[in-house]
């Protein structure tokens, strides 16, 4: 069989993690095919890249805006729901002998709720991380939005029941906009957190501010060792960063909102800053950090970010695309949409929020159709399975 990319691993054991926790080795070998096929041979999967993205089935549906997913060591996903609050374990759908995979959903099971999410607008249970020490932890950690604050929280999953939450990192403002959210452990084995502005823009221009900013914590919440100010804060300058994904060098990168002008996909280098909201995409003062590309804001509106395949895969909201971004040593190139529709029309999905590398190496990708903004079908949220 010809392939452009031949991932071989376990059906639902590989270990994993789609943002940046437990990490699967992936085989990538051979030259190009025609569209993702699929194939069981001595019980592992094997199938295609083409870089042409094909949703092959639908992992889970009937969802209240699902918000943050990431992937435990047996390939279940712990995914989040921004305005019940609900945490929920979902188990990817089965997979036929011939590879492809069958009509059926995934069983979703909730696990718990986190009790202090305080739902508001954008507001809500966001982000979630598994740790990169599940096996021995067995601790994942949520960011919420309280009643009085933003914060990261951790507890402990065992079997389908979530226990206590304990507070990892309180104190980020909070507001009914622009809460950031994204968790992300690194291939350092740091939490990297992403914050917004809440709306107030002075606060991504305060360095003393956690708002506004990427930080760097280790998993009990203390500012990570060589960070550049030796506080959290590992980048300023941000309006609303919603994607953060590492690549195969271990670079950081950040989808982030803009306001009317564009929105912006950055490569993130400690210290820097972003430039908001003095800034609004490419131009100004060369003592700001320029993004790597941009793009209007009806055409993306940027919330998950990952990578899988040599690609940087961006969920567009307002844009109701999923957007392929090459990227080769630090630099990124010709951006191109997925599912936009026909002539600028509504998306074949409509609005998508979260996109994540299984560990089998495909997407996940979630709707967010019932988040009050969007067009929602009768069978909205749904989380979408993709052959990339």
């Amino acid at each position: 069989m010809r392939r452009l990319a031949g991932l071989a691993v376990l059906a639902l054991l590989a270990a994993g993690c789609g943002q940046g926790g437990n990490v699967s080795e992936v085989d990538v070998m051979g030259t190009a095919t025609a569209a993702p096929t699929g194939s069981v041979v001595d019980g592992e999967v094997i199938f295609t890249i083409d870089g042409v993205p094909d949703v092959v089935a639908t992992v889970a549906s009937g969802l209240e805006t699902p918000w943050g997913v990431d992937f435990l060591p047996d390939g279940r996903a712990v995914v989040t729901e921004r305005d019940s609050g609900r945490v929920l374990v979902v188990t990817p759908p089965e997979v036929g002998g011939n590879g492809a995979t069958t009509d059926d959903e995934g069983e979703v099971v909730e696990v718990g709720h986190i009790p202090e999410t305080a739902p508001v607008a954008e507001a809500g249970l966001l982000g979630v991380a598994v740790s990169p020490t599940f096996a021995s932890d067995g601790l994942v950690y949520f960011y919420v939005c309280t009643d009085d604050d933003n914060r990261v929280v951790r507890a402990k999953l065992d079997g389908d029941e979530l226990g206590a939450t304990e507070p990892v990192l309180t104190g980020i403002p909070n507001g009914r906009i622009h809460d950031g959210g994204r968790l992300a452990f690194g291939p350092d084995g740091f939490l990297y957190v992403s914050t917004g502005e809440t709306g107030d823009d002075e606060l991504a221009r305060d360095r003393e501010s956690m708002a506004g900013k990427i930080l760097r914590i280790t998993a009990d919440g203390e500012p990570a060792p060589g960070n550049p100010f030796d506080d959290a804060v590992w980048s300023w300058g941000h309006r609303n960063v919603q994607g953060l994904a590492f690549d195969d060098k271990g670079l950081l990168w950040a989808s982030e909102f803009g306001d009317s002008k564009a929105d912006e996909l950055n490569r993130i280098v400690p210290g820097e800053d972003y430039g908001w909201p003095v800034v609004e995409g490419k131009g100004g003062p060369a003592r700001y950090t320029q993004p790597q590309l941009t793009w209007r804001t009806d055409e993306a509106s940027p919330s998950g970010l990952a990578y899988a395949g040599g690609y940087l895969w961006m969920a567009a909201l307002n844009g109701e695309r999923l957007w392929r971004i090459k990227v080769a040593d630090g630099q990124v190139s010709d951006p191109t949409a997925y599912f936009a529709g026909e002539k600028g029309g509504a998306g074949e999905y409509g609005r998508l929020r979260t996109v994540v590398r299984a560990p089998d190496g495909r997407l996940w990708l979630t709707t967010s159709n019932e988040d009050g903004r969007g067009d929602p079908a009768p069978d909205d949220d749904r989380i979408l399975l993709i052959e990339p």
